[in-house]
């Protein structure tokens, strides 16, 4: 096995980017939490009032051999809208915008070319407004955050807005789904 490495990525709500990322190939590792604001150890409450400055975010832990830096970023930008500022569908506040904060050079590399192809070839429509940040005041969220999909798949939230986002991953990264 290849060196592990780390990224995060903020795609609105981490119940639904957690939900995708579990089942791709080569993730050994997804974890709900906060990034990028100013708190240590933010609550999930403190959050989501918009002013610690703090992004929903999903850390993975992920083998390079088996699934690239690229391949999981475009699995990010095929389940999240990267045009939204400050929100995802009803989700709206700076706690749901898109992020890519970049644990290595090659990571910050690989996002911004991505993202200049992507609004180069007018991808979307609109352009893309996901940053681009070197990962910053990390912290794990609360537990009952942490694998909430698996545990509440008929939970309201997870069946409108989670399970859409896992079906569209399996239908267009059928080839890096792990079951």
């Amino acid at each position: 096995m290849s060196q592990l490495q780390v990224i995060v990525l903020g795609g609105g709500c981490f119940w639904c980017t957690e939900a995708v990322y579990v089942k791709v190939r080569g993730v050994t590792d997804v974890e709900s939490g906060y990034c990028n604001g100013q708190l240590e150890r933010p609550s999930y409450e403190l959050v989501c009032t918009g002013t610690t400055g703090h992004n929903e975010v999903v850390k993975l832990t992920y083998d390079p051999a088996q699934v690239s830096t690229r391949q999981l970023l475009e699995i990010f930008f095929v389940v999240h809208d990267p045009t939204q500022l400050n929100r995802q569908g009803n989700d709206v506040g700076t706690q749901y915008r898109s992020g890519i904060y970049f644990t290595t050079p090659e990571q910050q590399q690989v996002a911004d070319d991505l993202i200049r192809e992507m609004n180069q070839d007018k991808l979307f429509g609109a352009p893309v407004v996901t940053e681009v940040l070197p990962l910053a005041n990390y912290w794990p969220a609360e537990d009952y955050h942490q694998d909430f999909f698996e545990k509440n798949p008929y939970q309201g939230y997870c069946m409108a807005v989670a399970a859409p986002k896992v079906a569209k991953f399996r239908k267009t990264f059928a080839n890096l789904c792990r079951d």
